[in-house]
């Protein structure tokens, strides 16, 4: 007893003492973990059956889809400032098991996300090192580069956050450089340019949907960010002028400057864009910003889903162990949780991650904007340190629209899609029971370990709950 105690509090000593995320760290983390970058782009050109519906689109879905996301993000990240995000939200409005629920999706989702990104890392290094399509070298280096990875994340989520930093500024700067150069050469008639009978619609709104999503996962460290009512909105603003600029720029610059055919602009295509612009210098240049980035995009994602398994733990619907911190203030089981899953779905092509992601990701949405509007008729008091400045029916209409998107992505998915995605679903529903059924019989320890003075503290904790949080109902106290 005294030696788990002594490592309780070692635990607890180092959440509390570990370095907290400011608002560039966090700019970056939430950049890498909805965008990276324009790499991947490309095929919203070729989708589009031109350039002229790709600009729309990356004009026009911010507006729709990502503001409306940040907004609500940003109200509900600092309404429940504790790792587990949207988790919180929805067991607040609608339970626990819809909030288990949510969980399970989200955290699939991401793994499979992030599944791609050691995968994308290789192809980018095979065409300087062809030794790469070999699988005698290519699997002992996918699973390095997941453990390399894998071991950052676990050394502490301040380095995380810098390190993004640094990848950001390195993955960025070749695409300044070449709509820079490509200024002398833009006609702005190329942007125009649409040929409706090539338009594949359902490539394009998931090309769109896919790199303009994942605003709501840094939340899911929310308990992790210095002063989370002023950083959160100052960060998720940052983020979306930053998202939105990697994208147009280099698009307007590709477009405008170059005549290439839609056709051509498949991924990995700004490599050929910066050679026809700059020449092989820059080509090299934005092939070792793509490989950086899936390096950021891959901290970013582990750090956001080791820190979810987490929060859902402290809340009691996973074992304790899902909580415990390494010396470093880092979630270790969660950490290696989501490694393994990373290292199973690795086998996946893009395009099924990518359908099956925004489905998933879909489903989740449509519960969050769910729960925002119905925490803000059933919780009118809530503590909201940001709150979005509409009263309940223009909160209303600001869901509106990013819903009809949602329920058209998901129409839009194959029939494998719809059956993969409602396995899983089904899986969600009987995994819930059998862990209350085990916390119940006590087949593990669920609870977080309590001090000695279980009702003193009990009371302690609802109190400080409750001033942190008023107006809120004593269930919710009890959940958070």
């Amino acid at each position: 007893m005294g030696e788990e105690g002594m490592t309780s509090d070692v635990q607890q000593k180092a959440a509390k003492t570990s370095p907290k995320l400011t608002v560039l760290p966090l700019i970056a983390l939430i950049f890498y973990e909805v965008s990276g970058g324009p790499f991947g782009v490309e095929d919203s050109v070729k989708a589009g059956g031109g350039p002229l519906l790709s600009l729309l689109g990356f004009l026009i879905f911010p507006l729709i889809w990502s503001i409306p996301e940040a907004l609500i993000t940003a109200e509900l990240a600092t309404s429940f400032p504790e790792n587990g995000g949207y988790v919180i939200w929805i067991s607040s409005a609608f339970g626990p098991f819809w909030g288990f629920q949510e969980g399970f999706w989200k955290w699939l989702s991401g793994v499979l996300d992030n599944a791609l990104y050691p995968v994308l890392f290789l192809d980018y290094l095979k065409h300087s090192l062809p030794i790469f399509n070999l699988l005698i070298a290519r699997i002992p280096a996918l699973l390095g580069i997941t453990g390399a990875l894998t071991y950052l994340n676990y050394r502490g989520l301040h380095i995380v956050g810098f390190s993004a930093v640094s990848l950001l500024v390195f993955s960025l700067c070749p695409f300044v450089v070449m709509g820079i150069l490509s200024i002398p050469h833009i006609k702005p008639r190329r942007w125009l340019v649409v040929d409706f009978k090539k338009v594949d619609w359902r490539g394009y709104f998931n090309s769109m949907f896919w790199n303009l999503n994942y605003w709501d996962k840094a939340s899911t460290l929310a308990g992790e960010v210095e002063n989370p009512s002023k950083t959160f909105p100052k960060a998720l603003l940052g983020a979306v002028v930053l998202v939105v600029s990697s994208y147009l720029i280099p698009l307007l610059a590709g477009t405008g400057g170059l005549t290439s055919p839609s056709s051509e602009w498949n991924d990995g295509y700004f490599a050929e864009v910066g050679m026809l612009i700059g020449g092989f210098w820059l080509k090299w240049w934005i092939q070792a910003a793509s490989a950086m980035s899936n390096l950021g995009l891959f901290e970013a994602e582990m750090s956001g889903d080791a820190f979810q398994l987490l929060g859902m733990s402290e809340m009691g619907m996973l074992p304790a162990i899902f909580a415990s911190r390494s010396k470093y203030g880092t979630p270790t089981l969660s950490i290696l949780c989501s490694a393994t899953g990373i290292i199973f779905l690795s086998w996946m092509s893009f395009q099924e991650i990518r359908e099956f992601l925004n489905f998933l990701y879909a489903i989740g949405m449509l519960l969050e904007f769910a729960a925002f509007i119905k925490l803000r008729i059933k919780k009118p008091d809530l503590h909201r340190p940001y709150k979005v400045p509409l009263q309940t029916f223009g909160v209303t209409m600001l869901c509106l629209l990013p819903a009809v998107l949602l329920v058209l992505v998901m129409c839009l998915a194959s029939l494998r899609t719809f059956i993969v995605s409602g396995g899983v679903i089904i899986v969600g529903f009987f995994l819930y029971p059998v862990l209350v059924h085990g916390k119940d019989r006590k087949w593990t320890q669920f609870d977080i370990e309590q001090p000695t003075s279980p009702s003193d503290t009990h009371q302690e904790s609802h109190s400080a709950a409750s001033e942190m949080y008023p107006g809120v109902d004593e269930a919710s106290v009890s959940l958070l």
